[in-house]
């Protein structure tokens, strides 16, 4: 399958203003998936955000991600939760969301951690970061051989995260990528979201 785009929310967003930014993104392009990822912010913001953007996304048949919280994902009706390492463990975060739902795990540049997640039941597994990223402080330095060793030994898709741009984002789609996880290549692309979600979709093809 062609490399898709999953996009992660800003950590910090003017509701109103994202919500017409995200609708321009989502109606630019192919999109397979966007991911709230809000930092430091209270239960009712991500309940509000919620309420806004899931609406938006999944009216597309756009699957609708939580980060961290899958407690919040199921009360909030979201398709699925992406947890990290020092989240919520795999198999706490599938008993809450269910067997239908989206349970994706961080990665970092680990094998080890990538099979567990695998073994355990992982809709997806995500590798990084690739790329230098002012997004979040990433644990991990990933290179893309690791996308490609994952892609040739198992079924379950593989998200690379960290830094991606439409200038260097080649070499993860050459090496197998199904998804790009993208946040600052998407909202601050000086050319807007539009050119963005167009260009990354061209690289994909």
């Amino acid at each position: 399958m062609n490399t898709q785009l999953y996009l992660i929310t800003p950590p910090r967003i003017d509701l109103d203003i994202f919500a017409d930014t995200l609708v321009t993104a989502l109606d630019s392009g192919e999109i397979a998936c966007v991911q709230l990822r809000l930092k430091d912010v209270d239960d009712d913001t991500v309940r509000r955000a919620c309420e806004k953007l899931q609406p938006l996304v999944q009216d597309r048949d756009i699957a609708f991600v939580l980060n961290d919280r899958p407690d919040l994902a199921k009360e909030m009706g979201c398709d699925g939760v992406h947890i990290g390492q020092d989240d919520t463990p795999y198999k706490k975060a599938r008993e809450i969301m269910g067997k239908d739902a989206i349970v994706g795990v961080t990665c970092h540049d680990s094998k080890h951690l990538a099979m567990i997640a695998g073994e355990q039941g992982a809709d997806y597994v995500a590798f990084g970061a690739f790329y230098p990223t002012d997004t979040k402080q990433p644990k991990s330095k990933a290179e893309p051989w690791i996308l490609e060793w994952w892609t040739t030994m198992f079924e379950i898709p593989c998200v690379a995260i960290g830094g991606i741009t439409t200038d260097n984002a080649t070499p993860l789609i050459e090496a197998g990528a199904d998804f790009l996880a993208v946040c600052g290549g998407i909202w601050n692309h000086p050319k807007g979201v539009e050119h963005a979600v167009k260009h990354f979709n061209k690289l994909c093809e």
